[in-house]
């Protein structure tokens, strides 16, 4: 065992896989999250004998969960189920046609042929691009920290190569003319906190990653990955403390000598680890005299992602004659004029695009016998919109339920019997998120690598940082690859 003590705030993704990874090198490993169960955003709910997950639902990269349990000598099938889903994603124009696609390039051709036959070759050429994006994009810099500017100097020839000044929807239409084949193969940063129309290209690595490594979703919800990864946790020892909510963390000579809890409770390490929200962690937790860098000023002057809206519900009998997938995505008309009004304008519109999740297709065991459960969910602006959304919500809500109703599950409203929302005050109030917003910092090229808060904090020596808000940035690939970097970071410190 190694006797230094390490500190985790927060049980999310990030949290958990920095957690694991410590623990299996011999450190003694405390978890203290705020909520009632573990996961952080991957939260759910239950009710009236439905599961719903509450966050993530799209499963990429699974081998970065092989490398989480592969480092304590275990493998993920022991711990969870992930089936690959075929097609990754329905995706709906205004009208209501559909545009499937997956992994295998000949389908995804008879796709593009019923759209725009003359786009196969463009494509061809754009999938040929996004390997070279995802070796440096991912492969070569994901994982590792970018501490110093010099850091951020060595790459750039690459970026500049990569055409990483271009935002994911020009990328991709010099390739593609169609402009709703353009909207399928640009609406990925939306995943991850971003505008395609502002989110550098270096994010159409998403796209490779899908076709490469699948899309995938865990039997029984992500809640199960979750479950896995906690069990796994405490059988290397580690302790998880649940409605354990940090105050504040108590500083001398810029290192951490202790985390408070809400009940006055101080608890003590040599290393803290925050999965709590970038602008959270250094505005509510650390004083103004310990922060050099991360000021208020600072802090309000960065750009966050947008929030969520998201309503997830039960019903009382099933939809598989329907024309959705598992996953689907319902393109508004305006695709640029809607990302403005959320993204810069922030306005509530009244069009809306939609992520429709219905994982009951694929797993029954999630909802009473002869029902189907699902989430929707649209993109909204965060809390620097001044949208009252205790106003709002109920009238929002129905208006994408009704929208529903009327053009993919005839009288929904009829046969809803369990229902849930969350909204920007959600994520503001449960999660601890700064704005409200849902993926932290904004995924934009002067957001980014060395631009995006460091793994580890330039305020505070033995602070450390994994999440959405850090680097790389949101997505579960995202989230698990900075607690990838925050595990070596600490083992470099104590090897010094």
């Amino acid at each position: 065992m190694n006797n230094k003590k390490i500190i985790v705030i927060g049980s999310g993704f990030g949290g958990l896989a920095a957690a694991i990874r410590l623990a299996a090198k011999g450190f003694e490993v405390e978890i203290f999250e705020k909520l009632d169960k573990p996961g952080g955003r991957a939260y759910y709910f239950e009710i009236n004998g439905f599961t719903f997950d509450a966050g993530p639902t799209v499963i990429t990269a699974p081998f970065l969960f092989d490398e989480i349990f592969e480092a304590a000598g275990k493998k993920k099938e022991d711990y969870f189920e992930l089936i690959p889903l075929n097609p990754f994603y329905r995706i709906f124009n205004h009208e209501g046609k559909s545009f499937d696609y997956n992994d295998d390039f000949e389908f995804t051709l008879k796709e593009i042929d019923k759209w725009s036959p003359e786009d196969k070759d463009g494509y061809k050429r754009f999938i040929k691009t996004t390997k070279p994006i995802f070796q440096k994009g991912f492969v070569e810099l994901a994982d590792k920290p970018f501490l110093k500017i010099t850091d951020m100097l060595k790459i750039i020839p690459d970026l500049i190569k990569l055409q990483s000044y271009k935002n994911v929807y020009k990328y991709v239409s010099g390739f593609v003319k169609n402009e709703f084949l353009r909207q399928c193969f640009s609406f990925h940063p939306l995943l991850v906190g971003g505008n395609p129309f502002q989110t550098t290209s270096i994010y159409a690595l998403i796209h490779y990653l899908e076709r490469e490594w699948g899309v995938h979703y865990a039997k029984g919800g992500t809640k199960t990955i979750i479950a896995g990864m906690v069990k796994l946790f405490e059988e290397l020892g580690g302790k998880l403390h649940l409605n354990s909510e940090i105050k504040e963390f108590q500083i001398e000579n810029r290192k951490i000598k202790s985390a408070v809890l809400m009940n006055g409770e101080k608890i003590t390490g040599d290393y803290f680890i925050s999965n709590a929200e970038t602008g959270f962690t250094y505005r509510n937790l650390i004083a103004n005299k310990d922060r050099k860098k991360f000021t208020d000023k600072k802090i309000a002057n960065t750009r966050y992602s947008m929030s969520l809206f998201v309503i997830y519900f039960g019903t009382k009998k099933r939809y598989l004659d329907s024309k959705l997938e598992h996953h689907n995505i319902i393109l508004a008309k305006r695709y640029k004029g809607l990302l403005d009004d959320i993204f810069t304008n922030k306005t509530l519109s009244d069009d809306f695009s939609l992520y429709l999740h219905m994982p009951t297709k694929t797993d029954n065991t999630i909802a009473p016998e002869g029902c189907e459960g699902f989430y929707v969910l649209s993109p909204v602006p965060h809390q620097a919109s001044g949208i009252d959304w205790k106003t709002e919500a109920p009238k929002y809500k129905d208006r994408i339920l009704k929208f529903l109703e009327e053009n993919y599950l005839p009288n929904l409203r009829e046969n809803i019997i369990a229902e849930h929302h969350i909204d920007p005050i959600y994520f503001n109030d449960t999660l601890n998120s700064y704005l409200g917003s849902a993926f932290s910092v904004e995924p934009i090229l002067t957001q980014s690598a060395w631009f995006r808060p460091h793994n580890k904090s330039e305020d505070v020596e033995n602070l450390y940082l994994v999440g959405a808000g850090t680097h790389p940035g949101a997505g579960i690939p995202g989230v698990l690859s900075s607690a990838k970097i925050v595990d070596n970071l600490i083992n470099q410190a104590e090897s010094i």
